[in-house]
């Protein structure tokens, strides 16, 4: 079953931010991901408006979108915006399906 990995950052320094999302793209197609939406046009509908980037994309399963989050190397490109304070980011993993009947 499918899964999407839902993020939404805040861009604090774009030039390290940048060493981060152009490594991105890769590391999600070797974990069977696809970028459905990345940046673009958005308006918060309800809750805070702190973040100015949304992120979805599809993983084949759940495990598969986890495995990418939690891969070295996925961290390793992460690590340009976690240990610079280049940005923000909430990210969540979501299976795909309806759950609560």
């Amino acid at each position: 079953m499918p899964a999407f990995w839902l993020a939404r950052s805040l861009i604090n320094d774009p030039v390290a931010y940048k060493r981060y999302t152009d490594q991105v793209p890769g590391i999600i197609a070797k974990h069977g991901g696809k970028v459905l939406a990345r940046g673009g046009k958005f308006q918060v509908m309800e809750g805070p408006e702190k973040f100015q980037r949304f992120v979805v994309i599809e993983f084949p399963t759940f495990e598969a979108g986890v495995g990418c989050f939690q891969s070295d190397e996925y961290n390793a490109a992460a690590r340009h915006r976690r240990e610079h304070g280049a940005g923000e980011v909430e990210t969540v993993v979501l299976e795909a399906g309806e759950f609560t009947k």
